[in-house]
């Protein structure tokens, strides 16, 4: 019980601290590695397995949104987790227009992926190359985030919650499209041109300064084709 309690008490405190947050990821990476293997049937693999990273960030926003009245932690990331990696695949299925071979069979045991039934090479080296794809894509984009000064933690703390607020950030990507010209001021100066976004899209500065990261990534995002980079994002503040 004393355990839970901590545990309890370490996630209330890296709901506020990244360097907590950061802590507590690294001391459960054992724990996220086993929920990402659920799904890829075997041990992820470094720097080349996606859902890894996807299932570290799953992680992360589960430690955003515990509250104890929502059961054990584990089980509330377990689930956090699963759910992305879902909307993964369904996603990855509805862009590329192919099945992913680790996805779950619909209407079939939960345990039983599509790769446990197909034998076909040409599938392997096609989801093989979609992984590369996207794991080059994420490393990519988190150099240029790098840039700026801002990880992948930052930006998730930093999305918006309520959906004013996202409307709000909507409208500055929707004037930053307008306007390319607010992109090269972006990539140019590393620095988020607040004045010019705040009159082009009737955004409050305030509110611009507060989602200043995220807005940040958002824009980035649209900068380089960084499709998978997109959802991550849609997904983080949905």
């Amino acid at each position: 019980m004393k355990e839970v309690q901590d545990l309890v008490g370490r996630v209330q405190a890296a709901r506020t601290d990244p360097e907590a947050a950061d802590a507590l990821i690294r001391q459960y990476m054992g724990f996220i590695r086993a929920e990402t293997a659920k799904f890829i049937k075997r041990a992820p693999i470094d720097g080349q397995d996606e859902e890894l990273s996807i299932a570290m960030l799953a992680f992360y926003e589960a430690i955003l949104g515990y509250e104890q009245n929502r059961g054990a932690f584990l089980s509330y990331a377990s689930r956090g987790i699963r759910n992305r990696m879902i909307d993964h695949y369904r996603k990855e299925k509805k862009h590329a227009k192919v099945i992913s071979l680790h996805a779950p069979l619909q209407d079939e045991d939960d345990d039983i992926s599509k790769l446990d039934r197909l034998e076909d090479p040409k599938n392997e080296i096609e989801a093989s190359h979609r992984r590369a794809a996207a794991r080059e894509e994420i490393e990519e984009f988190e150099r240029k985030l790098g840039e700026f000064g801002i990880t992948f933690s930052e930006v998730a703390d930093n999305c918006p919650r309520q959906e004013r607020t996202l409307a709000s950030c909507q409208r500055v990507l929707a004037a930053a499209k307008l306007h390319p010209e607010i992109f090269d001021i972006l990539l140019e100066s590393k620095k988020l041109p607040i004045s010019s976004l705040a009159e082009k899209s009737g955004t409050d500065k305030k509110t611009l300064e507060r989602h200043r990261k995220y807005l940040i990534a958002v824009l980035l995002a649209f900068t380089n084709g960084y499709e998978i980079i997109r959802g991550h994002l849609y997904h983080l503040s949905s």
